[in-house]
């Protein structure tokens, strides 16, 4: 079985030291480097870079420099999502971006597992699990998301969370490791703020 087949199957496999998928984790860093040094102004470049470099990406998707991704074919990106500065999709496995989710500044989503004995951790072994996120999530700045979590839709993540396990549809959650703090009512529109 190749790295790449036990990857694919969900096992632990060497993601290190394996040259098919460093080759390809470089052709996405020389995509994201070209991407991470345009100008505001070359909004046509960055286009066409983003659909080399993210070939699952919906219309009207919003993403701000810089961006890193591991493979970026991983990453499904929901239409009108707007991803802000300094944001790392680690695709070593599938991940989900709902539509017109919110990703605040310096946000990260890592899907990769390593061993917890040093020796193993060392030898370049990794697993994966997915990242989902419903429709409607906005991440506030500093957000991180561990691997295997699914956050429901129109559900709201404070600022510096680390979410470690899923959160429900419909709730705002804060904290590390992140827990729902209420739902979000009628009562939460801003016609009722002053």
């Amino acid at each position: 079985m190749t790295e790449r087949e036990k990857w694919e199957a969900g096992l632990w496999y060497d993601a290190n030291y394996t040259s098919e998928l460093c080759a390809e984790r470089e052709k996405a860093e020389e995509l994201y480097t070209e991407f991470n040094q345009t100008r505001p102004s070359e909004k046509a470049k960055r286009a066409e870079l983003l659909r080399q470099l993210l070939p699952h990406m919906e219309e009207h998707v919003f993403i701000l420099p810089h961006l890193y991704v591991d493979y970026g074919y991983h990453c499904f990106i929901g239409a009108g999502t707007y991803i802000n500065h300094g944001a790392y999709l680690m695709d070593c496995a599938k991940i989900t971006l709902g539509r017109h989710c919110f990703i605040g500044p310096n946000c990260g989503m890592y899907t990769a597992i390593h061993p917890m004995l040093p020796e193993e951790r060392n030898s370049g072994l990794e697993t994966t699990a997915p990242i989902t996120l419903g429709d409607n999530v906005w991440l506030g700045g500093d957000v991180t998301i561990l691997p295997g979590v699914t956050i429901g839709s129109n559900t709201v993540i404070g600022a510096g969370s680390v979410v470690t396990k899923d959160i429900p549809s419909g709730v705002v959650a804060v904290g590390n490791p992140c827990k729902v703090l209420r739902p979000i009512t009628e009562k939460d529109s801003i016609r009722y703020q002053k």
